[in-house]
């Protein structure tokens, strides 16, 4: 019965209502009787309707067979997905210290939180982080400090091309759109504009969001050839040239892997393939854009390089690299 009814409402929700049921009934009449009597006849109605329900609930747990947990201690056995539902919160609340946590722990969260609300975000009394600790940098104080010429660091970036680019140390690493919205995109162009460094695009190529502040950026292309394709999945260097030689780009970025995952296919769903992300990477709306795990344009390390010796010449002389992962050499 309990297998029966589960579909069409959980019998553990029924049992919890009828609780709920019963405890407002009895405080209903209590309230209407406001008498001794009346008091013990409520709570003794209370008893029977959470003896019922408790009974309904131990005869669900024994006759269904989803939960062995539930199966082998019943009622007592709802506690454990109880916990496990209150874990995350009793971990980031009650047990986790402000540097536990990772990627980001509490203590660079909250300094987040009091940035975007002009909170003031200075700590008092040093640094709760161990400085001692291996692999620890910081920046000593020095007794014959020097003059910098400039705050801007930059380094040459492509000294033997054409068009060397003066690129920040400081720059956006590659997300793509489509992996982010149109107005994170928007917003982080906007920043790199300000900031006067680099935009790396992902492997979405660039989209109108990209241009619209005209920060700088480094065009990243994958084994999907987002923004200079053919229909078939195939390299253009008509379309990569015309996308290369905007001034906004800057250099080009040749991605061998799927990030972490060489080897690896990637796969945008059809769903997410809006018109507006397809323009971008100029595949079929509503389709999926499948990265494939290796290019059709190189097979070898030379005609990669070859290929990126292409790209260089396309693109009217501009720094062309290329980024990789390697696991067990």
């Amino acid at each position: 019965m309990a297998d029966f009814l589960e579909p069409i409402f959980p019998v553990r929700y029924s049992v919890w209502l009828a609780c709920g049921a019963g405890l407002l009934l009895s405080m209903f009449m209590w309230v209407t009787s406001r008498s001794a009597s009346g008091l013990m006849w409520a709570l003794g109605f209370m008893a029977l309707m959470a003896l019922m329900a408790l009974m309904a609930l131990i005869f669900c747990d024994v006759r269904q067979t989803k939960h062995s947990i539930l199966r082998n201690y019943p009622v007592i056995g709802h506690l454990r997905f109880l916990f496990e539902f209150a874990r995350p919160e009793i971990r980031q609340y009650f047990i986790e210290a402000d540097n536990d946590a990772a990627p980001f722990s509490r203590q660079p969260r909250s300094l987040v939180c009091q940035r975007a609300k002009s909170e003031p975000d200075k700590q008092p009394f040093g640094t709760q982080l161990d400085v001692g600790a291996v692999g620890y940098e910081w920046i000593n104080h020095s007794l014959a400090p020097t003059t910098l010429p400039t705050h801007d660091f930059r380094v040459v970036m492509g000294e033997n091309t054409d068009q060397p680019d003066h690129a920040s140390v400081f720059n956006i690493s590659a997300m793509s759109f489509g992996a982010l919205s149109a107005n994170a995109i928007f917003a982080l162009n906007a920043g790199a504009k300000k900031g006067g460094f680099a935009h790396d695009t992902g492997e979405g190529s660039i989209s109108r969001h990209h241009r619209q502040n005209g920060g700088d950026l480094v065009w990243e292309i994958g084994s999907v050839y987002s923004g200079c394709r053919n229909d078939d999945g195939s390299f253009n260097a008509d379309k990569f040239s015309e996308n290369a030689r905007s001034p906004q780009v800057k250099m080009i970025e040749r991605k061998l892997s799927q990030g972490a995952k060489p080897g690896h296919v990637g796969v945008l769903p059809g769903p997410k393939v809006t018109p507006e992300i397809a323009e971008a990477r100029g595949v079929s709306a509503w389709e999926d854009c499948v990265s494939p795990a290796a290019h059709s344009a190189f097979s070898t390390p030379m005609e990669m390089m070859h290929f990126i010796a292409r790209l260089r010449s396309l693109s009217g002389g501009k720094p062309v690299g290329f980024k990789l992962c390697i696991g067990h050499p």
